[in-house]
């Protein structure tokens, strides 16, 4: 085997290591499932459920796609418009830094009873999580054209369009595609609070919900299922946009 085959193996070799040590743990020292479920446990609760826990996951990636495009695209589109104009940048900075600090589960509650829609409110408070990085990194890469380039288009004359168009914009992909890679993460992340949030109220919907419910029957093994689901989607999307960049940029440099 190459070197980089055993790259590749390495992180399911390392995880098989640590399931295998954590369930000869359990066993060894008799620990209740209700206290730290073994592997085996967490497995078995999985498969007598798995429509139910499916389902929900399900709809939690729904929330966390919907709101991984609303903020790739409200992102994107407020880094353009700073690029722009001056005063558009002076007027959005300020608020996309709020929205950025200001923790969403304190004004989760808010926002579910506002929009009222439940599904739209999950969307509203996950898009508020992940939209950040997108608009962060898309604007670094806007202003990270070298002055050199700049100076050339100048000389050839190209206007403002076309320097955008031709230069900024394919200069900016790269930053884009990494945002838009940890705005996967934080989309999710944003859909479980909510769903939390929603979850506290009565709101039935997605894997947060499940886990809440586990957790009051003091079902812990299929909390910890759930929570299993949560982890092995997170890893998903981050393959995912992962691959989505590469793809991209490979096409783009073969271009």
């Amino acid at each position: 085997m190459t070197r980089g085959s055993f790259e590749r193996l390495a992180p399911v070799a390392f995880g098989v290591l640590v399931l295998a040590a954590w369930q000869g743990l359990v066993w060894g020292f008799a620990v209740p499932a209700y206290l730290l479920p073994g592997p085996a446990a967490i497995v078995a609760a999985f498969f007598a459920a798995p429509r139910l826990l499916l389902g929900s996951l399900l709809a939690t990636l729904a929330v966390t796609m919907v709101a991984l495009v609303v903020a790739a695209v409200l992102g994107g589109a407020m880094a353009l418009l700073m690029e722009l104009s001056r005063l558009a940048r002076a007027a959005i900075q300020p608020w996309a830094v709020i929205l950025q600090v200001t923790p969403i589960v304190a004004i989760a509650p808010l926002i579910i009873v506002l929009v009222g829609n439940p599904f739209a409110a999950l969307v509203v408070c996950a898009t508020i999580v992940a939209f950040f990085p997108v608009f962060a990194n898309t604007a670094a890469g806007l202003a990270a054209v070298p002055a050199e380039l700049l100076d050339l288009f100048r000389l050839y004359g190209a206007g403002r369009r076309q320097t955008l168009w031709l230069l900024r914009l394919p200069a900016a992909l790269p930053y884009f595609l990494a945002g838009l890679r940890i705005s996967g993460g934080l989309a999710l992340v944003g859909a479980v609070v909510a769903e939390f949030v929603a979850g506290s109220g009565g709101f039935a919907s997605g894997l947060a919900y499940r886990i809440l419910e586990a957790g009051y029957r003091l079902e812990i093994p299929r909390m910890f299922a759930a929570l299993a689901l949560l982890a092995a989607a997170g890893i998903g999307i981050n393959t995912a946009l992962g691959a989505f960049a590469a793809m991209l940029l490979r096409r783009r440099g073969e271009g």
